[in-house]
Formats: structure tokens, sequence, C-alpha cells
């Protein structure tokens, strides 16, 4: 308990958003912050939000990075709706986030940095001070605290230079966060220590920050500036060992897993881009678990050389983000037709072309399921949140070794950056990724067919098993050239039925909230945790609402159709104009209506509650879609707003 002079409210959940300029390690404060509770033992989820330039102007809009968390002392999915504690280490902050605080929430701003330089910089009108604007002292409770000043006076005899003395900032702001809401230090400390003074040797660094960090703890201590402080308390969890982890660095270890299930060398080939980077520099880490990395020249020498890998036997996995799958096309289709393992992850950002790098979105599943010349067939699956990336990675994993087919797993920069805790797995409970490779020359063909209509995966230089590939049309059976109109016919119909049969190893879906009623929720990948958490609230308000969501996009679940046709109307939230929706549409013949929000963030729970409400109280109209504006459903064609 808090040894504090000052009363201590306890509360179920609080949402801390860090925002500062893409320099002022907003993304190491909330990273410490986010490591805190969970060792703690709060349940927790996270929203980085990083500038899309390298580096930005500072000082401005464009270049503010910010990173939110919710922690909790119950089961949470999302990273919370509206934040209850902005810190806001500059102008362009403040006006960046501003609108995302709750009436009554807690504003804390270095007023430092409010210089009239800084408020031009962040686009406001000359002589206007947002801090004495009465729309905001009235709706929040600003807090102005001079962090510069303060932490350049701490680290005065230190003998840092300027610049690394302001570098401290963050650490001085965190530990005054630390004790607004009850928080140890230690972890920090620990992690500062070991980073900069023994990993880095830089142990005057790690001092300087560790004396910010208490600087600005008992400040919050010492100041009349908050009357109290707050306490989440810790989560009822499952018993186990966990961790915190991101969606990134759960896709590198699923894959090691699945390499290891399957006794196979694991080599990741992929192009640096982001959001999906992290992936590569996670793996290349990990070289002493027998991985494998190569940094291809781009996006095509990786996926061919992905191919490569699995040609010889291995696990072949290639990522990459957004316009780099476009790049793919062409070989996963040579992966297609030659029917070959290979698993692609693309970790979806928000498009076309280059479009929003450090934003996220869910616009390529139709580039997934039909990006591609002929008919082409493959495996695409969605995880959930980021802990569900490292079953995703092992489930993709044998589908393509078992099936001999390309897979396609659709994370998504949200996922991918965002964090929760895991409780690491059993390795021993988990099932072994059985492969055969054919070794009898007598009764190989190499496109003789298994009863699920899998081919055999043979190891090149295995005696008497020669046999060619490539993109021409394969004979059945021999797999010779071949452009025989009846083989071709047969032989595309033989790749669909292939995918489709992995159907039966799909688990039914189980609807989550009303099991038939009213509406159906049908989302897909990261808007998990907002349609959990919507249908959750609105089963307590006594609506008839189900959702189900699916990990498997191709094939789909088998008994779906059954599902749908339980309830009278049918929702699709997607973070794109509808691409899912139009898939439901065409496949069951309903009249499936959509929620398309595509702004590079996530739904907020009161977006989704909108929507169900128009649709129960039948406002919804003709329309086949809305849109949110400004946090609410409006009622209104997406097109009518141009």
């Amino acid at each position: 308990m808090s040894t504090s002079a000052k009363p201590t409210h306890p509360t179920r959940a609080a949402v801390v958003r860090f925002a500062g300029d893409s320099g002022d390690g907003m993304q190491l404060a909330g990273t410490q912050f986010t490591d805190t509770s969970a060792v703690f033992g709060n349940d927790v989820a996270t929203l980085p939000d990083f500038p899309a330039e390298i580096r930005a102007p500072a000082g401005t809009v464009a270049g503010v990075s910010g990173f939110q968390i919710n922690f909790a002392s119950t089961d949470i999915h999302t990273p919370g709706d509206e934040v209850d504690v902005l810190i806001a280490m500059n102008p362009a902050a403040f006006k960046a986030h501003i609108e995302d605080v709750r009436p009554g929430g807690i504003v804390v701003v270095n007023e430092d940095e409010f210089t009239k330089i800084n408020l031009r910089k962040a686009a406001y009108a000359d002589g206007y001070d947002p801090l004495d604007d009465e729309r905001y002292t009235q709706r929040f409770k600003i807090v102005r605290v001079p962090i510069t000043r303060l932490n350049t006076e701490e680290l005065s005899s230190t003998g840092l230079g300027a610049k690394d003395v302001g570098r401290c900032r963050n650490m001085w702001a965190l530990g005054l966060i630390y004790w607004l809401y009850d928080r140890p230090l230690d972890t920090t400390i620990a992690y500062l220590e070991d980073y900069f003074g023994k990993k880095k040797k830089m142990p005057q660094v790690a001092e300087a920050n560790v004396k910010a960090l208490r600087a600005g703890y008992y400040f919050g201590e010492t100041a009349e500036l908050f009357p109290a402080r707050f306490q989440v308390p810790r989560a009822k969890a499952e018993k186990g060992r966990y961790r915190k982890i991101t969606g990134n660095e759960a896709a590198a270890m699923g894959l090691i897993t699945a390499a290891h299930l399957a006794d196979k060398c694991l080599i990741y080939c992929s192009y640096p881009i982001t959001p999906a980077s992290d992936i590569l520099h996670s793996l290349s880490a990990l070289k002493h678990y027998g991985v494998k990395t190569f940094q291809a020249e781009d996006e095509i020498a990786a996926v061919c050389a992905a191919i490569g890998v699995s040609f010889t036997g291995q696990l072949g996995v290639t990522g990459t983000s957004g316009p780099g799958l476009c790049l793919k096309a062409e070989a996963i289709n040579l992966a297609i037709m030659a029917e070959l393992p290979l698993v692609v992850i693309n970790v979806q950002r928000g498009g076309p072309s280059t479009g929003l790098p450090t934003k996220t979105e869910q616009s390529d599943l139709l580039q997934a399921l039909y990006g591609r010349n002929g008919d082409s067939p493959l495996v695409v699956l969605a995880p959930k949140s980021p802990a569900d990336c490292f079953d995703i990675c092992i489930e993709a994993a044998r589908i393509a070794m078992q099936h001999t087919v390309p897979v396609i797993v659709l994370s998504d920069g949200y996922l991918a950056n965002g964090a929760e805790p895991w409780r690491l797995p059993d390795p021993q409970a988990m099932e072994p990724i059985r492969v055969e490779h054919p070794t009898d020359p007598e009764t190989y063909r190499p496109y003789r067919r298994s009863e699920d209509l899998s081919r055999p995966w043979a190891i090149p230089g295995t005696p008497g098993l020669e046999h060619r590939l490539g993109g021409l049309e394969k004979e059945h059976l021999t797999g010779n050239v071949s452009y025989d109109a009846d083989n071709h016919q047969r032989m595309t119909w033989i790749r669909k039925q292939k995918v489709e049969n992995i159907a039966a190893q799909v688990p039914d879906l189980e609807p989550i909230g009303s099991p038939s009623g009213d509406l159906l929720i049908i989302g897909w990948g990261g808007t998990y945790g907002s349609i959990m958490t919507a249908v959750e609230r609105a089963g307590e308000e006594g609506k008839s609402v189900g959702a189900v969501h699916l990990r498997h996009l191709n094939p789909m679940p088998g008994n779906l159709g059954q599902i749908i046709k339980r309830y009278r109307k049918v929702l699709v939230p997607e973070l794109n104009t509808g691409q899912l929706r139009t898939l439901i549409r065409s496949r069951f013949l309903i009249d499936a209506r959509g929620l398309n929000k595509i702004q590079g963030k996530p739904f907020l729970v009161d977006e989704l509650m909108d929507a169900i409400n128009l649709m129960l109280d039948d406002r919804w109209g003709d329309r086949e879609s809305l849109s949110p504006t400004e946090h609410h459903v409006t009622a209104v064609e997406p097109l009518s707003m141009y």
C-alpha cells in the first residue's frame, strides 16, 4: 500500500496517454509504464501511435508521438475510449490529443514548452494560449508543471550536456505519473541501469535518468497540484507465468515454436517495412534457437527466397505490409502453382500505395484473397489480439506444411505494436506438427493426391524423386508441363477444393453474447476487443446482441451460415470500406450492413454502441454502411461528406 500522506482513491481502470514530440521518448515512457503495470498484476492493453515521418518537424502536430495504456483490475480488451490522464509535453501534443480526454480528466502539461514559438509551430493563432482557454480549463483539470526547468535543475550536477539532460524529461514525467497511480519505480530503475549502464556502457546516463524519474515521483508527493492519487488493484488472473507481449513479438515466437514443433529450420526472408520490421528484428536476435534471417534487397527477392526455403524442405516465411504484399503477388502465385508451403505475414497499414505507414487498417483482405492473376486460392488467417499472433503463426505453419499451400496471416498495425499480458504456454502440451516427406521412388508422383488433396512434399536430392516445378500448368500426377484444356480445368478445381477441404479442421464458431436474437456482429482481426466489449455492454443493457469473430477467412468456418440464420440483422464493423461485408453478402445472400472506419485508428467501443443502437432501433435506413465521425456514428452515406 501507499505510504503517501495524501489520500489514495481506488479505481477499477485508468487510461493514460503520453504525448510529445517524436524525440521526447514517449514510446519509452509508455512502454515502461506498461511493463510496471503488468509486473504489478494489472491487465493491460496499449496503443502506440507513431508519426509517419522518421523525423517530422519538431513541435508540429505531424511530429507528435503518443502512447496510450489502459490498465485495470479486471479483464480488458481495448486500450480505452476516453483518456483519464494526458501528459502533453508541448503545444502540438496538447492540440493533437486534448479532444480525446474525458470531461473532468487530468491534463498534465509541460508549461515550459508553451512558448510563442512552439505555439506557432503547433499552428495556434498568434496571441492565443490554449491553457487559458475556458473551453479547456472548464472541461478538464489542467495541471501546469515546469517539467523542463525542474528536470534541468535536478540534473545540473550530473555533468551531462544540455541535450542529454533534455532527453531525461520523459523519465521525469513518468515518475510523476508513477506517483499519481501509486506505481513502484523498481522495474524502470532496473531497466535503465541495465540498458544504459551495462549494455550501452553509459552509467552516467543511467544515473541521470534514474535521478529524473525519482525527482518527478517526489514532486508529485510534495507539490500541492494533486489533492489525491489513484490506485488500480491487481487483476485476478489464471495461475501461470505471464509476460507482456506485442503482436510482432508474439508472431516471432510463434514462428520459432512452429519450426521446433515440425523439426524444421525457420528461415525468415524479409525486406524492412513499417510496421512489420520488428518481426525481422526480433528473429534476427534469436539465432541460438536455430533461426536464420535474410534481409533481401526488395520484396520480390524476399518472397522468392522464402519459396526456395520451402522447396528445400524447411519452413520458409516472409513478412511485409500493404504495398509489399502487392509486390509479392506474382511469386505467391508461383507457390500456389507449385503447391509449396509458404507463410506470408502481412501487417496491414493504411493505404493505398504508401498510404499511412504507421497507422492501422484492415484494407488488404480482398488483396489477400484475390490479388493475383488467375484462380489462385490460398488460406487466409487473421489474429484477434497481440497474444493471438503467437497461436495464429503456429496454425499458419501447420496448415502450410501439412497441406502444401501458401498461407497469408493478416495482422495489422494495432495488433503488431499493441501489447497485452500473455500467459506462457506449456511446451509439453503443444501438438507436434507432423510432416512426411516421400522417399519411395516406386510410389512417388509429384502431383499424386492424398485424401485431403495435398500433394507430396519431396525434398530435392532424394534419389528417384526428381520432378519439375515452375509457374506453368502441371499435368495431374506427373507434374509435367501441360496445356491440355481438360487437365487445366481439373487442376484448377483441385487447387480450389484443396483449400476448401481445410474447413474440416476449422473449429465451429460459438457466438459471444446472445446465441440468437436481434443482431449478429461479424468481425475479424484486430476489431475483436472493441466488438467483445460492446457486446458485453449491450448484454448488460438487456439487448439481444451476439458476435462471432473470424480467425479463418479462407476457408471460413463451416457453421457460419447456420449462425447467421439465428439473427434478425447482421452488422460487419471493419477498418476498411466494407471488404468482409461484401464477401458475407455475396456468399450468404443476406442484407449485412457495415460500420466502416478508415482513420488509421481502431474502433472505439462507443462507436460500436452507436451502431448497435441504430440497428436495433431501425434507424439505419437503406444505407449499406455508416462511418464514425468524431467518435460517434453518423447516419450519413460516406460519399455525402464530400
